[in-house]
């Protein structure tokens, strides 16, 4: 196999957003690449959340999650919330909240909100069925991001296997 881990699977074409979480008054956004639409009837979209992030409490108390699909050129905005939870994310980036108190951002290309209807084990992941009760397109000329365009932002590389 020529070239790394990370490079094979950055040709995978997927988007780049932020996911919003609340329960009660608490909340919190993250950034994540692995959001995918799983269904027609009912409208589902399937988000892979790693069990032992911050926000994963609150996905699970709060039983709802916002998918904030990004642009093009919004490399500030997913490095913003990629950032540790101690850090108060949604201070420094305009959002407002869906009626679950979801937060949804105003600079986003497109946002979806979600009731959790299912998880599944997956690997150190779970993947969290969300169906989709509300969206909006906000931007309709802008390109969304792909998560090549980030590059190593993540760190991801450095968690691929050197070989199969």
């Amino acid at each position: 196999m020529s070239g790394s881990m990370a490079a094979l699977f950055q040709r995978l074409t997927q988007g780049v957003y932020v996911v919003g979480v609340a329960h009660g008054e608490r909340r919190n956004a993250f950034t994540a690449a692995w959001v995918m639409q799983v269904s027609f009837d009912p409208l589902l979209l399937a988000l892979s959340i790693n069990p032992h992030h911050s926000s994963y409490g609150l996905l699970k108390e709060g039983r709802a999650f916002s998918v904030n699909v990004l642009k093009k050129g919004q490399l500030d905005l997913a490095d913003n919330y990629a950032r540790p939870a101690s850090a108060d994310k949604l201070a420094l980036t305009e959002w407002t909240t869906d009626r679950s108190g979801l937060p949804l951002l105003r600079e986003a290309l497109a946002w979806f909100e979600c009731q959790v209807v299912g998880e599944h084990p997956a690997g150190d992941h779970v993947l969290v069925l969300g169906k989709v009760i509300n969206g909006k397109l906000l931007d309709c000329e802008a390109e969304p991001m792909t998560y090549r365009q980030t590059g190593a932002m993540d760190g991801a590389s450095e968690l691929f296997p050197e070989v199969f």
